[in-house]
């Protein structure tokens, strides 16, 4: 009998050889979809922003670092340019205030704002964002958004 790591090698070499070419685009917004992989706990739901395309995964960007994410594990939003470019605002945004050393409160609403399923921030959020910007001397860089 063959053991589960088999089988599985075996189901992702047939997945990969029946898959349909990799559509994404660099800079296409897309949803995290952890669904059973344990390297995506506590991703699923996050958006990222393809800024890498392989055969089988896209690398993306997400509020907390880069992942590549096979492809069954990535749904598009289907943004416009215009609204993909303000999600690499706000993705550029997180990134740079975003640490390990950050208090868990913080660490918790930029998970939550890694996790927003529209194209913006709303005006609450926004301020937030730049509250936290501000707090952790970071507002030169990101610029201040009044």
């Amino acid at each position: 009998m063959p053991t589960g790591r088999i089988v599985k090698d075996v189901v992702q070499r047939i997945i990969e050889r029946t898959q349909v070419p990799n559509t994404y685009q660099i800079g296409e917004v897309c949803q995290i979809l952890a669904k059973e992989n344990p390297e995506l706990r506590g991703k699923g739901g996050c958006w990222g922003i393809v800024i890498r395309v392989n055969d089988f995964s896209c690398t993306v960007k997400s509020w907390d670092g880069e992942y590549t994410v096979a492809l069954q594990h990535l749904k598009s939003y289907n943004y416009l340019p215009a609204e993909c470019q303000q999600m690499r605002v706000i993705c550029d945004r997180i990134n740079w205030v975003y640490s390990d050393s950050l208090e868990e409160t913080v660490k918790s609403l930029l998970q939550l704002l890694g996790k927003v399923n529209c194209p913006y921030l709303t005006a609450v959020e926004e301020k937030l964002l730049g509250l936290i910007e501000r707090e952790y001397g970071v507002e030169e860089v990101a610029g201040d958004s009044k």
